[in-house]
C-alpha cells in the first residue's frame, strides 16, 4: 500500500486520555517528516488527507463515519475506550500501527453502510446513513408496539414488540448482538432485521436479508389506536427523530461505504475471540 504521509486525528473530547495520545501521535509523527491535523468532529480535516486516527472507542468511530463518508478517509480507531469491535488498536500498539502506515505495511477494508429515509404522511422528512444501525424503539417502557414490515414493497409480517434493529454485518455485533442477534462477518454484504423483545418465539428470530432488499418499517396503531409520537428511529444511536402511528422508516445498503484501515494481519474470528473474553 502507500506509504502515508498526511494524517488527521479526530478525537474523542470527553475523553481525556484523547487529547494526550494526540499530541503524543502528532509528535512521533513530526520527528518522521509527516504532517498531522487534529479534529474533533474530522469536519475540520484538509483536503488531502490520507488517513484519519480515530482516538476513542467505537462510537466514536461510528461518527467519524458518517463526517468522512463523502470524502472516503480511511479510518484506523485507536481504543481508548472499553470493549471495541472497530476500533483495532489498543494503546500498547500504536507506535508499531503508527511506524505501518507510514511503510505502507496496511490493508483497507470496505465496510457496507445503510442509508435511512424517515416518512411522515408519505413525505420525506430526513435522511442518514449508518455504519452499524438503524433502528426503531417505542418510547413508553412496559409497553409493546406494533411494526408493520416489508421488503421489496412486498408484506412480510407485523410484529408486536419493544422495537426492530436493522443493521449491516458490522452492527451485528453491536446492540444487535445484545439483544441476541447472530454475529455477522463484517466483510459479508447483507441487512439484518433482528426485533427487541418480541411477543413471539417465531416472529421473534433475526431474518437476515440480501444488501440489495429494500426494508420500509411503518408504525402501527397501538391497543387503543393511533398513538402520537410513540416511538422513535436512530442511525448509529444518534439523530434521533420522532415517530408516530402510520409513519414509516425506509433502509436500504448505502452508495457509499466505511474504509477502514487494517494494520494487524488478524482474523475477524480472532478478535472476536479476544473480545468475548474480555467482556
Amino acid at each position: 500500500m502507500k506509504q502515508i504521509e498526511r494524517f488527521g486525528i479526530i478525537r474523542n473530547t470527553g475523553i481525556p486520555e484523547a487529547e494526550r495520545t494526540a499530541e503524543m501521535i502528532c509528535a512521533y509523527l513530526a520527528d518522521r517528516d509527516r504532517t498531522c491535523v487534529v479534529s474533533t468532529t474530522g469536519a475540520e480535516l484538509p483536503d488531502g488527507t490520507e488517513c484519519a486516527l480515530v482516538l476513542g472507542g467505537d462510537g466514536t468511530l461510528l461518527r467519524a463515519a458518517k463526517v468522512v463518508i463523502d470524502r472516503q478517509i480511511p479510518l484506523l480507531g485507536i481504543n481508548l475506550g472499553t470493549l471495541g469491535y472497530l476500533a483495532e488498536i489498543e494503546r500498547d500498539g500504536l507506535t508499531e500501527a503508527l511506524d505501518r502506515l507510514i511503510g505502507g505495511r496496511y490493508s483497507i477494508e470496505s465496510r457496507m453502510m445503510l442509508e435511512g429515509t424517515v416518512y411522515q404522511r408519505g413525505r420525506a422528512i430526513f435522511h442518514d446513513v449508518a455504519l452499524n444501525d438503524v433502528y426503531m424503539k417505542g418510547l413508553r417502557p412496559l409497553r409493546s408496539y406494533r411494526f408493520l414490515n416489508y421488503v421489496n414493497g412486498a408484506y412480510l409480517n407485523r410484529l408486536t414488540a419493544d422495537g426492530i434493529i436493522l443493521s449491516t454485518p458490522t452492527g451485528s455485533t453491536g446492540y444487535a448482538l445484545s439483544v441476541g442477534g447472530p454475529i455477522l462477518s463484517p466483510e459479508g454484504e447483507m441487512i439484518m432485521m433482528t426485533p427487541i423483545a418480541a411477543h413471539s418465539l417465531v416472529a421473534g428470530r433475526s431474518i437476515v436479508l440480501p444488501a440489495t432488499d429494500r426494508i420500509r418499517v411503518e408504525i402501527g396503531e397501538g391497543r387503543t389506536g393511533v398513538v402520537p409520537g410513540a416511538a422513535r428511529v436512530l442511525f448509529d444511536g444518534a439523530h434521533e427523530m420522532r415517530l408516530n402511528t402510520g409513519d414509516a422508516v425506509e433502509v436500504r445498503r448505502a452508495d457509499r461505504c466505511t474504509r477502514i484501515i487494517r494494520v494487524n494481519n488478524i482474523s475477524f474470528l480472532e478478535v472476536l475471540r479476544k473480545k468475548m473474553a474480555e467482556s
